[in-house]
């Protein structure tokens, strides 16, 4: 018999979001991975926050929403509040009752910023990667590292003169007309209006220059899994000098190697490399003037074909921090709150990555 199409809604439910999920779900085991990050920062939220005034919200939610921004490629705050609102699973996943009023997504911004000004996301991405190492699942001495341009919210208009104290009036309020042609425009005599941190860089020859960023990781070579991350402003020098950095936060005394592109095939990083104990299993730029860096002993070794090798999958790690993350056109300003983002959405890779690596639960008959 054909049933009735009521549009009428039940009034009450007696059932939870715990048990609307369902018990097999991918977002089960990313949120006890992350549950248990956030209980080992509680005490860092607690030096955050004053011990009077009115309750905010707890930043446990705030980070768990973020995640799912960054999980379903959710485009913008407003959306996400809406989101949230009327997804079960969402609401489950942050931490919210059914009949829990979802935030203002002004009041979330500005809640959300509060966490955008600590290092919350580097601690964060510490304990993910804390979790990956009780596990097993990272190399504790071979690495690949990269860099990526990471275009910047701001726009090619509001990249002006320096110098520039009267400038005209715009003819239109949202969108001016702004002539480009016949001026030559570089770092060194323009800046963004906007966005002054970013820089005016292109991938290579041929392609257009964009405002942007330089985003740069550093992956263990067992798993692909993100172990640090730094943003600096796109210099040209900036992946090499990020590269140094992330090295020298690697724990122990003992020798390791990095893999990386013809990009980094340069006698000062790979001086620079040797002198912090760290073999450069660099690719060979044989075109590069006075050749390469890397020397017959160490291109001769069965470690640099492997490590080579390695090196490609972290591509894969840029590759979904650009499409599902939303990385490829950062919505923050300043190169430290895109720093802050970055991180966080390499944390949020790594959490995507474990899920598949460890081990599924035995079932029972």
């Amino acid at each position: 018999m054909r049933g009735d199409d009521r549009q009428q809604a039940d009034m009450y439910s007696y059932v939870s979001p715990e048990q609307r999920v369902r018990e097999d779900h991918p977002l089960r085991k990313i949120r006890a991975m992350a549950d248990e990050a956030l209980k080992n920062m509680s005490e860092r939220f607690d030096q955050m926050y004053a011990k009077t005034g009115r309750p905010s919200i707890p930043p446990e939610k705030l980070l768990r929403a973020q995640l799912i921004q960054m999980l379903y490629s959710v485009r913008s705050e407003r959306l996400l509040m809406e989101e949230i609102d009327y997804s079960m699973l969402y609401r489950w996943f942050v931490g919210m009752n059914l009949d829990e009023p979802v935030w203002d997504v002004t009041v979330f911004t500005k809640n959300r910023n509060r966490l955008l000004e600590g290092d919350v996301a580097r601690e964060f991405l510490a304990e993910v990667v804390g979790q990956a190492q009780t596990e097993g699942l990272t190399s504790d001495e071979h690495f690949t590292v990269d860099g990526t341009l990471i275009e910047a919210w701001a726009s090619l208009k509001s990249f002006r003169r320096k110098d520039e104290k009267n400038p005209p009036p715009p003819d239109g309020p949202g969108n001016p007309t702004v002539d480009f042609h016949g001026e030559t425009r570089s770092n060194e005599t323009h800046e963004s209006t906007t966005d002054p941190d970013a820089l005016l860089a292109r991938k290579g020859g041929g392609k257009e220059a964009k405002l942007s960023y330089n985003g740069n990781l550093l992956t263990e070579n067992r798993n692909g899994l993100i172990v640090s991350t730094e943003v600096f402003q796109a210099n040209g020098t900036a992946e090499r000098d990020a590269a140094l950095v992330m090295l020298e936060q690697i724990p122990g005394v003992r020798r390791v190697t990095v893999g990386a592109d013809k990009g980094y095939d340069t006698r000062d990083f790979v001086a620079e490399c040797r002198h912090m104990k760290v073999t450069p299993h660099v690719a060979q730029n044989v075109k590069r003037n006075g050749g390469s860096a890397i020397d017959v002993r160490t291109s001769g070794g069965e470690g640099y074909a492997v490590s080579q090798r390695k090196r490609k999958r972290i591509e894969e790690c840029f590759g979904w921090l650009k499409t599902i993350a939303l990385m490829r056109k950062v919505r923050h300003r300043s190169i430290a709150k895109v720093g802050w983002v970055f991180t966080f959405a390499a944390a949020a890779y790594n959490l995507v990555r474990m899920r598949n690596l460890l081990p599924r639960p035995v079932e029972t008959a």
